[in-house]
């Protein structure tokens, strides 16, 4: 699927580039998958398919280099990954544990690879990770080679909280020894913070707010003119999961269309379609399909970037009502971009993103009434609705591109650099 930190990272990575900063974005797991223009070099350290066999046969923590070149090979675990195989952390306990344990996990040969080539053929004056799961191989490269490590922190939780016991007790214990070699944290909330500081045992000192951005190249002069329509269209982008909350949207979606005057009012759906959720996005196509709403909605599949803008130029309220607290919100970026106001759960990163930002309404997440009164005001009040969609947007064009989440990355590295120093 399109990855929301893999297109974070991306983002960053360019970004970072263009503003002078010489910046190196190295897959781990798997090769990343963006809707923009991809930077990152065409090899992957921590293999998935390597990193699996090394945690469930023991023969394949010894094979020779060879062997495991074909198996990191990027158009090896393209193939494999393209067939939908998903994630699933109860299955992956054993796996992560092992590899927050680095050098004394299964995958030791591959922390000595990756720090053997951090050290001798990179020599980065700064390491960013993406997240802290892969943060195991930290103490060893601190041993050979003192650089200053940074780690994004930006939806770790949701996959520790998945995890099975002992595993989950295990990977946070871990985690929080980590915290003292990692020099400092970016990430893009108070409230992300504060969650991982006090769920994980990281430093909070450490942490530094750095607002999430996007590519706003192709958004500037993409603004549909919101005249007068019949037509209503309540957006939904995201994986089509129970996680991110599509049930919750049908169900607003349903008592909308019970009332009068919502005879014009439409449900656009997009998003990847995950082998496990199949089941439960069936269902809820079926649901609308019962009421009798089979020609007031439209289900897009994953749709690539020209698809996802043209859907927000066809938007008119963005709302993706997820049911764990969301770290990022790069989905409300993208449409308050574009001029469509959101409505968003009061809970995760959204109260502040929408304090800082405007550009939509906040319901409560334990009262569902309150979501379809929401929607109600929305679309119903167009003078309300459009000057959401202006202040989200000019917002996020002015403070919230690239450069500026660039800019503060920037700054946080710097800082830590001075501090080292001192």
């Amino acid at each position: 699927m399109y990855c929301g930190s893999c297109m974070h990272d991306n983002t960053l990575a360019r970004s970072l580039t263009a503003e002078g900063f010489e910046t190196v974005l190295v897959p781990t797991y798997t090769p990343i998958r963006s809707d923009e223009k991809e930077v990152s070099v065409d090899q992957v350290f921590f293999g998935g398919i390597n990193v699996y066999l090394q945690e469930k046969i023991p023969l394949f923590r010894f094979v020779p280099r060879f062997m495991d070149r074909f198996l990191d090979n990027p158009r090896l675990i393209r193939k494999v990954t393209s067939r939908g195989i998903e994630t699933d952390a109860k299955m992956l306990g054993g796996l992560t544990v092992s590899m927050l344990r680095g050098k004394n996990g299964h995958q030791r040969k591959e922390v000595k690879r990756l720090v053997q080539w951090l050290e001798e053929d990179m020599q980065p004056e700064v390491v960013v990770l993406s997240n802290v799961l892969i943060a195991g191989f930290v103490p060893e490269l601190k041993k050979k080679w003192d650089v200053p490590v940074i780690v994004t922190l930006q939806g770790d939780d949701i996959f520790l909280n998945s995890l099975s016991e002992p595993y989950k007790r295990q990977a946070i214990h871990l985690i929080g020894e980590l915290d003292q070699y990692i020099d400092g944290y970016l990430v893009h909330s108070n409230f992300y913070a504060d969650l991982m500081a006090r769920e994980c045992g990281l430093s909070r000192e450490k942490m530094y707010v750095t607002p999430l951005g996007i590519d706003t190249s192709d958004y500037v002069g993409l603004l549909r003119a919101r005249e007068k329509s019949d037509i209503l269209n309540i957006g939904y982008l995201a994986r089509l999961s129970e996680d991110k909350g599509l049930h919750n949207l049908v169900t607003a979606f349903l008592e909308l269309k019970k009332e009068e005057g919502m005879e014009q009012v439409r449900l656009q759906i997009a998003g990847w379609l995950g082998k496990d959720h199949e089941a439960f996005a069936e269902l809820q196509f079926k649901r609308l399909e019962s009421a009798g709403l089979v020609s007031s909605y439209s289900n897009l599949g994953s749709v690539d970037r020209a698809g996802k803008l043209r859907m927000f130029t066809e938007m008119d309220v963005l709302c993706v009502p997820t049911e764990y607290h969301e770290p990022k919100g790069l989905y409300a970026l993208e449409a308050m971009a574009c001029g469509v106001p959101v409505v968003q759960p009061a809970h995760g990163v959204f109260p502040e993103l929408l304090d800082d930002l405007g550009g939509g309404l906040l319901y409560s997440p334990d009262d569902p009434q309150e979501l379809v009164q929401q929607l109600r005001k929305l679309i119903l009040d167009r003078e309300l609705r459009l000057a959401l969609g202006e202040t989200g947007r000019n917002s996020v064009l002015s403070r919230r591109d690239a450069k500026a989440m660039a800019e503060s990355t920037i700054a946080v590295v710097k800082q830590i650099l001075s501090d080292r120093e001192r």
